[in-house]
């Protein structure tokens, strides 16, 4: 079923021993501390989050998002969410402010704009959504779990087991195969997204700078005896 959760500091849901195992926390105003096995995503709701890791410590602000590799440690003054995959090795990156739409298109007139792309096809990505008012989505099911946030809009989500009224604001949880569809009204929706892995990105084998470079008229990534 279709989960939500409200302004709380620490572990809101975890799933340490499935095929992806992930844990979802958020902050309010707290300091939260992450675990070090793992990659872990975040998005700043409100106010300012001070991110202290390996790398150094990082002031950012609502709008904007991150991933950081290992120990980390939220101290904030505002509200954000942290989704963390673990036993895996992401990259340490930091950006936004988010976008008032998505560049991709998705489905029902929905977009998608990947704010954080697989490093190796396969992995976790972060995802911005954007739903456009008098919106009626399709019903649908993904075979990960899907962790978020609602970021602005209103809308709701319909399951089988009934409707939940999406605000500003409020995270959510997706169990895979969950069956599932946002509708909007009057307002449109822009959403936080997370996958836990992800089946597009770069391969060895297909990738641009295997790509674009040739080698007598051929594409490197064509070439086996010279692709290591």
């Amino acid at each position: 079923m279709f989960l939500t959760f409200h302004d709380k500091t620490g572990i809101l849901f975890e799933d340490r021993f499935g095929e992806w195992p992930s844990i979802l926390s958020s902050w309010n105003e707290q300091t939260l501390v992450a675990e070090s096995d793992g990659t872990h995503f975040g998005y700043v709701y409100s106010g300012e989050a001070m991110i202290r890791c390996d790398s150094g410590s990082f002031t950012i602000s609502a709008g904007m998002y991150f991933s950081v590799p290992g120990s980390c440690v939220v101290q904030a003054n505002g509200r954000g969410i942290l989704m963390s995959r673990l036993n895996f090795h992401g990259f340490f990156q930091f950006g936004g402010p988010i976008e008032a739409t998505g560049r991709l298109r998705y489905i029902d007139g929905c977009s998608d704009s990947l704010l954080i792309s697989p490093v190796v096809c396969g992995d976790a990505c972060l995802n911005l959504l954007h739903i456009p008012l008098g919106t009626r989505q399709t019903q649908h099911t993904h075979p990960s779990l899907r962790a978020g946030l609602i970021v602005s809009g209103e809308g709701t989500c319909e399951t089988p087991e009934g409707s939940t009224q999406l605000r500003p604001g409020m995270v959510f949880v997706i169990p895979e195969e969950c069956e599932h569809s946002f509708h909007t009204t009057n307002s449109e929706l822009l959403v936080i997204a997370w996958h836990p892995d992800s089946d597009t990105g770069p391969k060895h084998d297909d990738h641009p700078m295997v790509n674009r470079t040739i080698v007598n008229g051929v594409a490197a990534a064509h070439i086996p005896e010279i692709r290591t």
